[in-house]
């Protein structure tokens, strides 16, 4: 096993495992080595400096210790999101690039209220906050079976 310090184009810094660098080097290059803070495929490895021991005292620095906590925060964060998803798409329709013209049919009492979800661009989602329409953005992270 391996693990490799990596980056992400947004300048997010984490920590993965891999069984060698060949398999880092196919999982990369299929796009399948997620950030861990915002689900970007766009990674590389960051420089990092091998863990070498001091002489009687923890093998792990500060540094170390805060990337390990953020890591792992960044990690439960992306868990509730995906959980998240997996609960809007359970419970809600999908309505795709019409999602702007059905929440304002159900604002204006065209259609029934209930849950759905969809795409918007940022101008449409403004639109439809001065109009009143309760929307919420929510990054929608890629599903892994990692």
């Amino acid at each position: 096993m391996i693990k490799y310090g990596l980056k992400c184009d947004n300048a997010h810094v984490f920590e993965a495992w891999f069984k060698n660098s060949a398999t880092y080097d196919e999982q990369a290059a299929a796009g399948d080595v997620l950030c861990a803070v915002c689900g970007s495929t766009n990674i590389a490895k960051a420089p990092m400096a091998p863990a070498v021991p001091r002489k009687g005292g923890p093998a792990t620095s500060r540094y170390e210790e805060t990337a390990k906590a953020e890591t792992e925060k960044a990690a439960a964060a992306m868990t509730a999101l995906r959980e998240f998803r997996k609960t809007v798409e359970a419970n809600c329709d999908y309505v795709g690039p019409r999602f702007a013209e059905e929440a304002r049919k159900m604002h204006y009492g065209e259609v029934e209220q209930h849950g759905i979800y969809g795409e918007a661009t940022p101008e449409e989602s403004n639109e439809l906050r001065e109009e009143g329409v309760e929307v919420a953005e929510i990054p929608w992270l890629p599903i892994t079976d990692a």
